[in-house]
């Protein structure tokens, strides 16, 4: 069903299937679009599962304001719209990153971080230099998305992600985060793996899988295998 949530003046865009155990998708880019809905089809007979467009793409307010604590807000302004005590969040790419700031602000409201092909906490340039060489050898196979949003929602959440990693206390606040998490990492990913598998070492109750053959939009072709993924790591938050 979809409902927009209203916070100050902005609207957000959100969309809710399902039943069961609270879940919240939170889309990579930054500045995508609503495109997370094959993910929300795998697990929506476990969990009630809430897609949400952030402010500046398609069908949210397009206002400027894109930084990164406002991101983190938005989600608790959600979370707190649909009655959510507690919930799964699940992070496709740099949606990782989000859900990270987010569960740092508000560890007590996430029950189990999931991040898909996503998770790290470094502006590396050796990582860079990697994604963009895979990238131009291999291309990326995104299903056709084509998405609709703000130019400056991507240049305004990347500087303010890139500031907010060098916190002098970021490392011990991660070390100190006891939040279940899991990182499912596409082995034929362009990106490079090793910042996720660090960060998954780092938490305290991080757990790194890798699905074997997938790419960056794991569901094109891996659809099975994500979905036993992310049933394996639900039962495991509620362990």
């Amino acid at each position: 069903m979809e409902r927009f949530v209203s916070r100050d003046d902005a609207r957000l865009w959100t969309y809710a299937s399902g039943a069961g155990i609270p879940i919240i998708l939170l889309n990579g880019g930054p500045g995508c679009d609503d495109y997370l809905g094959p993910v929300a089809a795998l697990i929506e007979d476990v969990g009630r599962v809430v897609r949400f467009e952030p402010r500046g793409c398609g069908r949210s307010s397009w206002d400027k304001h894109y930084d990164l604590q406002t991101a983190v807000e938005d989600i608790e302004h959600v979370r707190h719209a649909y009655a959510f005590d507690r919930f799964i969040a699940i992070g496709h790419s740099a949606g990782v990153d989000t859900a990270l700031a987010y569960a740092l602000a508000y560890p007590g409201r996430v029950q189990h971080l999931i991040g898909l092909a996503g998770g790290r906490i470094v502006n590396d340039r050796e990582w860079s230099r990697v994604y963009k060489e895979n990238l131009a050898a291999r291309g990326e196979d995104t299903g056709g998305l084509v998405f609709n949003a703000d130019p400056d929602v991507n240049t305004i959440g990347v500087a303010t992600w890139r500031e907010y990693i060098t916190r002098p206390t970021l490392l011990g606040d991660l070390a100190n985060l006891f939040t279940t998490a899991t990182f499912m990492f596409p082995s034929h990913d362009i990106r490079p793996s090793w910042p996720t598998q660090q960060l998954a070492n780092l938490l305290p109750r991080g757990q790194y899988v890798e699905i074997a053959g997938a790419t960056h939009y794991l569901w094109l072709s891996h659809a099975q295998q994500l979905q036993a993924a992310l049933r394996a790591a639900i039962e495991r938050g509620e362990d």
